[in-house]
């Protein structure tokens, strides 16, 4: 099975994920699409009992294309092939579990978060909801071969790209691009905002910033939440080190604006969406250094 995995990802997921990058590095921030990936291997396929549309409901649908202007702008942009069904880095990464595997985990794995009770660990168990992926059990080397291969150097590559910002620029900011569906309830008598913008609750960038980034929104008519229901996941959590000069924002954009959910086709909306958020992105820009770099510089 190890061997089977290893031959996926080789033949269908290489590369597993690219950096866009600009012609002259010239803004502090970095962009991030961690589950825009949509080369859904054959094994996987194979594996799973459902079909691969269903499969697709936690992708983030064209985020990476949402997004595709930060080069332009001097920015690089890092984003995934593979799914987010498949393999999530927005996790830690043994965050595995039990009921998922036919044989015993290692030591080091936690099998306790929210995320992996809820079914959404670093392999996933479900999508959507509660729709099981998998038709059988997983044997635990088809874990590890995913993290070894994938997981580790995405990680490698993005902890770099923000290294490279803080030496250029004295402090870095990641912008984590993610979508969210429109409702949450399959019901849809409800519905969420525009947006939905998560920085732990001040802690994983500065708030200025957040709030900043809010007005900026809503002056292209947008409806802005802060942390709720999204505060941010792991990457928010691990890589948001305000104190170290290193800042990262969650950024959730409702599907509803862009894509119809049901068919994963974008719409007529798509390209004007893509307009305003380099709109958004570009009237942060002169802010962000006079926030951040006299704070970074004190501490």
């Amino acid at each position: 099975m190890k061997q089977l995995e290893a031959e996926a990802i080789e033949r269908e997921l290489s590369p597993p994920f690219t950096v866009v990058r600009p012609a002259k590095l010239s803004l502090p921030l970095v962009f991030n699409s961690p589950h825009s990936g949509r080369v859904y291997p054959s094994t996987f396929l194979a594996a799973s009992k459902l079909d691969a549309l269903t499969l697709r409901r936690s992708e983030d649908a064209y985020v990476d294309e949402l997004f595709s202007f930060a080069a332009a702008l001097g920015a690089p942009l890092l984003h995934a092939h593979f799914p987010r069904a498949y393999l999530d880095v927005n996790r830690e990464p043994y965050e595995l579990d039990p009921i998922l595997f036919r044989d015993g985990l290692p030591h080091y794995a936690n099998t306790q978060s929210v995320r992996v009770v809820g079914g959404l660990g670093t392999i996933a168990r479900i999508v959507s909801e509660s729709e099981e992926i998998y038709r059988e059990p997983l044997s635990v080397e088809t874990a590890l071969e995913r993290i070894n291969r994938l997981y580790v150097p995405y990680h490698e590559t993005l902890a770099a790209l923000l290294m490279e910002a803080k030496r250029e620029f004295g402090f870095a900011v990641l912008i984590d691009c993610h979508s969210m569906p429109s409702s949450p309830n399959a019901d849809k008598r409800s519905t969420r905002a525009d947006f939905v913008l998560g920085d732990r609750f001040g802690t994983s960038c500065s708030s200025e910033l957040t709030r900043m980034a809010a007005r900026s929104l809503e002056a292209q008519g947008f409806g802005v939440a802060l942390n709720k229901p999204y505060a941010g996941g792991y990457i928010t959590e691990h890589y948001g080190r305000p104190h170290k000069a290193q800042h990262v924002l969650q950024i959730e954009i409702n599907r509803a604006l862009y894509m119809d959910e049901t068919t994963f086709e974008r719409t007529e909306r798509f390209d004007v969406l893509r307009k305003k958020l380099e709109t958004v992105i570009r009237g942060l820009m002169p802010g962000i250094s006079d926030l951040i770099v006299p704070r970074a510089a004190a501490e």
